[in-house]
Formats: structure tokens, sequence, C-alpha cells
């Protein structure tokens, strides 16, 4: 059976330039993401607070060029990012990733894209 979920799943992953990341998701959308926006999204506890959800994370601290030294999967659900600014502790779902795809924000309802 297939689901949302599984629709979600990344096929492939890697950069599409020296700054961004690229994700091709299994029902065949390919997701670029600027390195900077991407960096000031971490879902991480120091730059989210955990109670709040406020945002902790200074886009001042955030250099303009930072970029994506290294990407890794986290398990079957997730990728963290090891950054250019020292900063490797988010762990972004594939979920959060997908909401977070430039192209696809703000589309309601939008299952396959």
């Amino acid at each position: 059976m297939v689901t949302m979920k599984t629709l979600h799943m990344p096929v492939e992953i890697g950069r599409a330039n020296q700054h961004d990341v690229r994700i091709r998701w299994q029902d065949g959308h390919e997701s670029v993401y600027p390195a900077r926006e991407l960096r000031m999204s971490c879902p991480c506890a120091g730059c989210v607070d955990e109670m709040t959800g406020a945002i902790r994370l200074i886009g001042s601290s955030v250099p303009q060029d930072v970029r994506p030294l290294a990407v890794e999967l986290v398990g079957r659900y997730a990728l963290t990012v090891h950054w250019s600014d020292g900063h490797h502790t988010g762990i972004y779902s594939f979920e959060l990733l997908r909401k977070l795809c430039p192209c696809c924000r703000g589309v309601a309802g939008r299952s396959a894209v």
C-alpha cells in the first residue's frame, strides 16, 4: 500500500550546487533547499525552544555563505546536516523537509507535487 509517508521518502539526496541541498522524492518531486534558508530552519533545541517553539536562532549569527559540508541519513525518517558554521545537531524529518520545500510551501492539501 502506498501512503503519504511512503511518498515522502527520499530516493536521492545530494547537493544542487556548492550551497544548496537537493532531494528527489519517491513521488518524483525534486526539492532544492537554499543552504542558509535550511540552516535558519534548523529544528534542534539550540535553535528552537523545546517548550514554546519560539525561535532562538539569531539570523545574524548564521553566515550568508553557510553551506552544507555533509548530509547524512538519520534512521529512515530524517537527515542531519553538518554546516560550515560548525552547527550539526539539527535533525530534519522528511515530513519537515517536505513542508520546507520552497516550491511546495503554502500549498494546502497537495499530496504529490
